[in-house]
């Protein structure tokens, strides 16, 4: 219970704004699954020329390059924060800018990756779809914690965050940079094999 008094509709607004964001997460990631579905069972139906092929590899590799940077500079920002070096409204903008080049990025990879030919019948390739699967509902689970943290003042800490907080976010870049390495160095190993 909050000593600070705080209006009934106010209370309301937060009920409903926590009811949206869990349907909204609800939504996106059956969004995400589905589409992650329609990417791996098209790319068994497309067979590609040689040349498309490789054309189909450097704009896959564009799209890595875009969504993997912006994540890379989001979680650099987030970890400056973490030990103090970063103010969380500096880290609120950045991913704000960011979520339309990593979403942008991370479709690309799954339009693009219909054409490479994937060997589904190979575990390492299961593995990394697998991993693409989860990076996507993983960046689907921030967004609850990404709203809650843009109502903290812009001088919040690291520190000040609920241990749940603290774990949930944490537990997040691990996942994210262990998912992003497994599917980028698979990729890289399939390629030249």
């Amino acid at each position: 219970m909050s000593y600070i008094p705080v209006s009934r509709r106010a209370i309301r607004r937060h009920r409903e704004s926590e009811k949206s964001t869990r349907r909204l997460v609800f939504v996106l990631s059956v969004a995400a699954a589905v589409a992650w579905l329609l990417s791996v069972t098209a790319s068994t139906a497309v067979q590609v020329e040689a040349y498309a092929h490789d054309i189909d590899l450097v704009v896959h590799d564009v799209f890595l390059i875009v969504a993997f940077g912006a994540i890379i500079l989001v979680d650099w920002y987030g970890f400056l924060w973490l030990i103090g070096r970063r103010d969380l409204a500096e880290i609120i903008r950045l991913d704000g800018a960011a979520t339309p080049l990593i979403w942008g990025g991370l479709a690309g990879l799954m339009v693009t990756g219909v054409f490479l030919t994937p060997h589904l019948s190979n575990l390492i390739t299961d593995v990394k779809l697998g991993a693409i699967l989860v990076l996507s509902l993983n960046g689907i689970m921030l967004i609850p914690l990404m709203r809650r943290l843009a109502r903290l003042p812009a001088k919040a800490r690291f520190t000040d965050l609920a241990f749940g907080q603290r774990a949930h976010l944490v537990t997040c870049l691990v996942i994210s940079q262990v998912c992003w390495w497994t599917a980028i160095t698979i990729g890289f190993i399939n390629a030249s094999s």
